[in-house]
């Protein structure tokens, strides 16, 4: 028969050995002894003395390691305080020029950037706090959406031709004209314009779905030729040997004519077979891009040949072939050839349909618009005059316009007025930034010379649009606020030599401020120490006493 457990032990089974029942007893009754109120006292007294002896030697020691430091710093020599000041004006000098640099290249300051980024995490970092429900934070990111405007990238309506026109400037300046990120754009464009999903039924859309993913040039054009192989009726071929081969205008159109002649037959087959199912209204979409896109180049190479009127011919062709696309904005190519042409009552119609309040605007919309209103009275218009007299209802109306325009976009004004130079135009821009400032003054320029006394009135009237918006980033007077992304989209369309215009213009960060006033204060001792070593040193041992008699006070009181 088994045995019975003891009444009272817990689980029913003792202890497992003798001796760590032992140790369990003897820990029970030591706790037991420190609960009493003698024990508790106790401890208490050797706690207060321990913390008494802490206040008595701590500034017992702090006092003997002052009087080490004064006696260190008493037997140094002006030497080493030159040497000291030299280094510390060195060394905040290179933390100012890195600071500026940064500033200039990426409009932050590099610590104050590292601060935010890593060592506010480290500290304590933002207080976390419980994650909204999705409707809210949906409804909020909705609200955002319509009071801020979007920084989108736009494609460029008067963008060159890669072969023709950006490779020449390579090969003649050795600098690359386009940006990594503008080029992924329209790598990405040419994918969205040029493949559908019927392209694998084709062997030679097939190779040109490939061509477009390429990253290289060379490759690109090797697998065009390759696709003209498979298909000797291959528009997108041809269009691809016409954006990059071709390195003159007169060659692209050529090749772009070619292509006109495929992506008709191409474009009539879809319009009869488009209903059949959704795979051939998908194929259809694509050959009316192709065919679009090779009317207009076609048009821009005949402007850029001279053949103006026949271009403008065209433009009006396309746009009432196809009114559905307006998002391409074909109208601002029709605006600068009709400006060629100074066909200015044509311009006037083109604004009046477009230059809508219901349309998005633009700089060419909107700077055009305000060259027409200057046209008026650019030519008589003198500022002595015009402030004895007053403004009259025509000068007052074009210098709302140039008001509205500047507003819209006020980068342009610094280059319609050679403040700042120009570079070729980037394949993708952003309204309201730099990059559309660049783009449209690059083709504009022309036509406000051309016209006597605008870029006079121009210049006497722009900068009085920024009384009217003192704080643009918050507020506009006849436009959305102006968006705070375009420095940084800008920066990623715009080569590197090229100085981005920013506004609002920023300040300078404080640790500029700071790290030149360092430099500037260090200098300023070093050459006091080399011209005066004696006294310097004397200055310096001073203001070491006074620095340390504070903590020595404090020692003394204590004890």
């Amino acid at each position: 028969m088994a045995d019975l457990p003891r009444p009272g032990a817990s689980g029913g089974r003792g202890p497992p050995c003798p001796g760590a029942a032992s140790a369990f007893r003897r820990w029970e009754q030591l706790r037991r002894r420190a609960a009493t109120p003698w024990a508790r006292g106790l401890l208490a007294a050797a706690a207060g003395l321990g913390l008494l002896y802490a206040v008595l030697r701590v500034p017992v020691r702090l006092r003997d390691g002052l009087a080490a430091v004064t006696m260190f710093l008493s037997t140094l020599t002006p030497k080493f305080y030159f040497a000291l000041t030299v280094t510390s004006s060195f060394i905040s000098g290179l933390i100012f020029v890195f600071e500026w640099w940064h500033f200039r290249k990426y409009g932050t300051s590099f610590i104050e950037q590292v601060s935010v980024s890593h060592l506010r995490p480290l500290i304590g970092g933002a207080e976390s706090s419980p994650p909204a429900p999705a409707a809210f934070l949906a409804g909020e990111n909705e609200t955002s959406r319509q009071n801020m405007p979007e920084c989108k990238v736009w494609r460029n309506p008067l963008n060159l031709f890669r072969g023709a026109e950006y490779s020449r400037y390579m090969w003649v300046t050795g600098k690359e004209p386009l940006t990594y990120y503008d080029m992924n754009l329209s790598a990405q464009d040419h994918q969205t314009f040029f493949t559908c999903d019927t392209d694998a039924l084709r062997p030679s859309d097939t190779v040109m779905q490939k061509a477009w993913r390429e990253r290289n040039p060379q490759a690109r054009i090797k697998a065009a030729y390759q696709a003209l192989e498979l298909n000797n009726d291959c528009a997108t071929a041809y269009v691809l040997l016409a954006e990059e081969e071709a390195t003159t205008i007169v060659d692209a159109e050529k090749y772009f004519k070619q292509a006109l002649k495929a992506g008709e037959m191409i474009y009539r087959k879809s319009q009869n077979c488009h209903s059949q199912s959704p795979q051939h209204e998908a194929q259809l979409r694509r050959d009316t891009n192709v065919l679009v896109y090779v009317k207009r180049r076609l048009a821009m190479c005949a402007r850029k040949l001279g053949r103006i009127r026949e271009a403008v011919k065209m433009m009006r062709d396309l746009m009432k072939e196809f009114p559905l696309l307006s998002m391409l904005n074909i109208h601002e190519n029709l605006l600068e050839a009709l400006l060629e042409l100074q066909a200015y009552a044509d311009v006037q119609a083109v604004l009046a349909k477009y230059d809508d309040i219901s349309l998005p605007k633009s700089a060419a919309i909107c700077y055009t618009a305000a060259l027409l209103k200057a046209r008026a009275v650019s030519e008589r218009f003198s500022p002595e005059t015009a402030s004895r007299r007053g403004l009259s209802t025509a000068e007052i109306n074009a210098v709302e316009a140039i008001h509205r325009a500047v507003e819209f976009n006020p980068h342009v004004p610094k280059y319609l007025l050679e403040m700042k130079s120009l570079v070729l135009p980037p394949e993708h821009i952003l309204k309201r930034g730099d990059s559309e400032a660049v783009a449209y003054a690059f083709f504009h320029l022309q036509h406000w010379k051309r016209i006597e006394g605008a870029l006079n009135l121009l210049h006497c009237t722009w900068e009085g649009t920024f009384r009217m918006i003192p704080y643009p980033l918050e507020k506009g007077h006849l436009f959305y606020p102006y968006p705070s992304c375009t420095e940084t989209a800008d920066r990623e369309l715009l080569p590197t030599f090229h100085e981005v215009s920013v506004y609002p213009q920023k300040e300078l960060p404080f640790f500029i401020h700071f790290t030149a006033g360092l430099c500037s204060f260090s200098a300023m001792l070093a050459l006091l120490t080399h011209q005066f070593p004696e006294l310097m040193v004397i200055f310096a041992k001073a203001v070491s006493t006074v620095v340390s008699f504070p903590y020595l006070f404090v020692s003394i009181c204590c004890l």
